[in-house]
């Protein structure tokens, strides 16, 4: 684990020409780097133009700095942030100048590590740090904006601060060998941690939204060769994405790309068309539809109006449900009926033109009504776990189960302690409340350098 007393430095915008670069350093030295590189310190939170003289005295550029005074900064400690013109050369030798005087290079994730350590955020808000620089659309924004400002944060505090109540009760009669828990204490206690259990559960119910926000919404294109799949996916894109051509079983392999629909990002995905005699090579690009199909939140099943509704694959037909699908019935212009409602009860369907664009407006709202369904109510914060949460929750749940069956079988309460102390480690890995070096490390390990 890097050292915590080093002062670190490091390009904190992205390598390349731009209008300015900003280069940051913290740690225990930033008060006499400041010092000897400006002359005097700059008054705390003020941007200043200074010139930047490195240790010959000659100037490197002209710059604004701004220091941090600890710990009201974004590490807790002194730190100090140097806006340069956006020259490669001009911040890596900035950045070479700060080493020589004794600054290392900052890890991966390093500042928010030291912020994390420093207790200015918990680790779920440190976590948010990353999720706000990847957000790829509005809600995946929101989520990670209302999670850097404590809401998961809040929300684990308050289910420790009820367990460490339960807890207290049961580890109360440890002590005395000859004493149990009593009957009104049992149901308390059994109230609880139903209701721990609870919000437990409720808070797991948003992992596979906080995935969708992360990673885009697999929505998979699928239907018969040339009913227009890839004409629909070029005009959810918005350019010629995909190769169109009025030869059945064009698209051979399936195709990717993201787009915003609404608040939401969508991984959009055309396949090969579902052919019943397809050739040796289509037959290849149906197995890769049906491996696309498999891992879909969202399917777009494309039909033309001037052709009568295939009979889906098995395979596909036990995964796209009228909860996960829409119906398309694209080529709507050319005015014909023939409908595949009889065919799917229930679907919802939409008459669709990928040549004329019509009906495409309803379709992004079917799309949006569709994402935001997933959203699980969690009061008046957006939470939406990450896979590292979910692990941890998993585990609580694990605990609070084994300690709800030990406490209807009457164990000793020693081993009710047990399982609750082992639901309390599972709380606190998520908001960073435990001792856990090696985990610390490969989370921050995953950040970019200069954040």
């Amino acid at each position: 684990m890097p050292r915590p007393t080093d002062t670190i430095a490091a390009l904190a915008t992205p390598v390349g020409t731009a209008a300015i670069a900003v280069v940051r350093a913290s740690g225990p030295d930033t008060d006499r780097l400041a010092r000897e590189i400006f002359g005097a310190t700059p008054p705390p939170r003020v941007a200043t133009h200074s010139d930047y003289r490195d240790r010959t005295g000659a100037v490197v550029d002209d710059v604004l700095v701004t220091f941090f005074a600890g710990p009201r900064s974004y590490t807790g400690e002194d730190s100090l942030e140097v806006s340069c013109h956006g020259n490669p050369f001009i911040a890596q030798k900035i950045l070479e100048d700060l080493f020589a005087r004794g600054c290392r290079a900052a890890e991966p994730g390093e500042f928010t590590q030291r912020a994390f350590l420093h207790g200015q955020m918990d680790l779920s808000q440190a976590e948010a740090v990353m999720d706000l620089i990847h957000a790829r659309s509005e809600k995946a924004l929101a989520a990670a904006n209302q999670q850097l400002r404590g809401s998961l944060g809040r929300q684990m505090n308050a289910l420790i601060d009820r367990l460490l109540q339960v807890l207290a009760r049961v580890e109360a009669y440890i002590d005395f060998p000859d004493e149990d828990l009593p009957p009104e204490d049992r149901v308390l206690v059994a109230r609880e941690l139903t209701q721990l259990t609870r919000e437990t559960d409720r808070l797991l119910a948003t992992s596979h939204y906080g995935q969708m926000l992360r990673n885009g919404i697999k929505t998979v294109i699928v239907g018969a060769p040339n009913v227009g799949k890839s004409s629909l996916l070029n005009r959810l894109v918005g350019s010629e994405r995909a190769l169109v051509s009025p030869e059945p079983g064009t698209t051979r392999d399936f195709i990717e790309e993201r787009i915003l629909v609404g608040p939401h990002c969508l991984r959009v995905i055309d396949t090969a068309g579902l052919n019943p005699s397809p050739a040796p090579l289509e037959k290849l690009g149906m197995v890769k539809t049906l491996e696309r199909a498999a891992e879909a939140d969202l399917f777009l099943l494309v039909f033309a109006a001037d052709q009568l509704a295939p009979v889906l694959p098995p395979e596909l037909k036990g995964l796209a449900q009228a909860s996960n699908s829409i119906i398309i019935i694209n080529k709507s212009d050319l005015g014909n009926v023939t409908s595949p409602e009889n065919h799917f009860p229930g679907f919802p369907t939409l008459p669709v033109s990928a040549l004329t664009g019509a009906g495409l407006d309803a379709l992004t709202d079917a799309i949006t009504r569709f994402a935001d369904s997933f959203q699980k109510d969690t009061g008046n914060d957006l939470i939406a776990i990450n896979a590292r949460h979910a692990h941890a929750l998993g585990q609580a749940r694990e605990g609070l189960a084994a300690a709800l069956a030990k406490l209807t079988d009457g164990t000793a309460v020693e081993l009710l302690a047990s399982d609750l102390r082992g639901v309390l480690a599972a709380y606190g890995e998520i908001s960073g409340k435990v001792d856990n070096e090696r985990m610390l490390d490969a989370l921050f390990a995953t950040f970019c350098i200069g954040k």
